[in-house]
């Protein structure tokens, strides 16, 4: 397992948009809800279904991928 073994690249899931692994939620979304201000633990009570780990490495992730 690489450093980001919780994000996928699927071009036939949101358009091949880095996705948290076997979900519909994408990196960008998650990222997008920081940027507005929610914090982890608000981000966790609106998807319950995502990990702390999740949101973790979703940060971790978009400065190396900003293009993608």
């Amino acid at each position: 397992m690489g450093p980001f073994d919780r994000i996928t690249h699927t071009p036939t899931v949101m358009g091949g948009k880095p996705c948290i692994s076997g979900m519909r939620v994408t990196v960008g979304m998650i990222v997008g809800q920081i940027g507005a201000g929610h914090s982890v633990d608000e981000v966790l009570a609106a998807y319950p279904y995502l990990e702390r780990k999740d949101i973790l490495q979703a940060l971790r992730y978009c400065p190396y991928h900003l293009g993608e």
